[in-house]
Order: C-alpha cells, then sequence, then structure tokens
C-alpha cells in the first residue's frame, strides 16, 4: 500500500442515511478536527481539512447534519472511503477499517 497521499477531486459526499429534516440531523462539525493516522495516509491532510470544511458549510446550509458524513472516492472505487464522526467532543475523520 502506498503512504503518499491522494488528492482526489473526486471525493464526493454520500447522502446521508437521514432526511435533513430528522432530529437527528443536528450536528454542525465545530468540535476540534482529529484525523486517524490510516486517513491522513490514505488521504492527506490538506484533503481533510477541506472535505471538514465542506461539511461546517453544508451543515450551516441544511440546518444539521448526521453525526456519520461519508465520502466516496469516485476516482477509486475500490479505495477507502472517508468518513467523519462527530460524537460531542471532537469531529473523527477516519476509514471504515479504524471504525
Amino acid at each position: 500500500m502506498s503512504t503518499r497521499p491522494r488528492h482526489s477531486p473526486d471525493l464526493v459526499q454520500r447522502v446521508q442515511e437521514i432526511p435533513f429534516d430528522h432530529r437527528d440531523s443536528r450536528f454542525f462539525f465545530t468540535k476540534n478536527l482529529v484525523a486517524t493516522p490510516a486517513a491522513i495516509a490514505a488521504f492527506g491532510a490538506p484533503l481533510i481539512a477541506d472535505r471538514f470544511l465542506f461539511l461546517q458549510e453544508q451543515a450551516v446550509r441544511c440546518n444539521g447534519l448526521d453525526y456519520l458524513q461519508v465520502f466516496e472516492d469516485h476516482a477509486n472505487p475500490d479505495g477507502p472511503n472517508l468518513w467523519f464522526i462527530e460524537d460531542g467532543v471532537v469531529v473523527t475523520a477516519l476509514l471504515p477499517s479504524d471504525y
């Protein structure tokens, strides 16, 4: 496995599982961001930070999001997805295998 980060413009947010107007769609991703070593190795810190800022903007537009947000790499469909989870203390960027 390459340790070189992928900077893919094709990292696209998957539609969340619950409707935006659901009571559990209340997270704004404003907590501090942490990332697992595997997520940083796979995607690089700049891309993770970019997608984190995108989530914050999306949360404002939608008046909150689900606690789990998933980005898929359309340029590499067999590669890992990038997850963001807000747990009330921090927002963690991670790979599904880190969970």
